[in-house]
């Protein structure tokens, strides 16, 4: 294991996660995060750099302590979090929403953001360094119909980004917060309980954004000199003009 910065990435098994990962093993030793541990298996094989990974479920409170305490003494010096893990479940109005589909996404989207963090972040105040970047969503910064509790959860994780910042400022740790529109991965499959054709059509007749467009971002935020911080990054395909605003005819 070299002297690159150490990166912690969560959800790295699909998505920008993985993408995030391929990214950023050009310059970082990883910790790659999942529940899926073929795939973290498969990656790790694949990426040329140091890396270890770690099957847990952000949502078990337990299971995410011991498993990052559970790192060698070489990987506990984290440079970089990314907290990527998160999900939506359903599209349904609120006097139709499943409760167990709100439970998964708070659970997830904050809480589990809450229990990596709280892992994290002490390492980090004691060295006085680090970065974190929350993975957040334009439903992060805007409400459309039939999203609400996932737009809850995403709006918690942006009010959580500006008190981390603010809270952590002085221990000199950037905190950046990423949010996207339209990327087209398997959240949409997830959030349609596994109907393909429907989470397809989401994307059809324009251009989404794709996870490696995210990862990218990801990677200049983190490349920035240390006097730097991006606080907070929009990202939409051209085609998006808003959450509910979609030109999609534009292909």
């Amino acid at each position: 294991m070299d002297n690159q910065p150490i990166a912690l990435i969560t959800g790295a098994t699909s998505g920008i996660g993985e993408a995030t990962a391929r990214i950023l093993a050009k310059n970082h030793n990883l910790i790659l995060c999942g529940r899926r541990e073929e795939r973290l298996a498969k990656l790790a094989e694949e990426l040329e750099t140091s890396v270890t990974t770690l099957s847990f479920d952000v949502r078990e409170r337990k299971a995410v302590f011991e498993s990052i305490e559970s790192l060698p003494s070489e990987w506990k010096e984290i440079d970089v979090l990314v907290n990527n893990a998160g999900n939506a479940h359903g599209l349904d109005l609120i006097n139709e929403g499943n409760p167990d589909d709100w439970d998964a996404m708070m659970d997830i989207n904050v809480k589990g953001l809450l229990y990596v963090s709280k892992a994290i972040i002490p390492g980090m105040v004691a060295r006085k360094r680090g970065h974190i970047v929350n993975i957040s969503s334009l439903a992060g910064l805007e409400v459309y119909p039939k999203g609400n509790v996932y737009c809850a959860s995403k709006h918690a994780v942006d009010a959580l980004t500006k008190g981390m910042r603010l809270d952590l400022n002085a221990h000199g740790i950037k905190v950046t917060s990423v949010n996207p529109g339209l990327v087209e991965t398997e959240f949409s499959e997830v959030r349609f309980k596994g109907d393909k054709e429907k989470a397809k059509s989401v994307y059809q007749g324009f251009t989404p954004l794709t996870a490696h467009d995210v990862a990218e971002t990801i990677e200049f935020v983190l490349s920035r000199p240390d006097h730097v911080l991006i606080g907070d990054v929009l990202m939409l395909a051209k085609a998006q003009a808003s959450s509910t605003i979609v030109n999609k005819n534009s292909q």
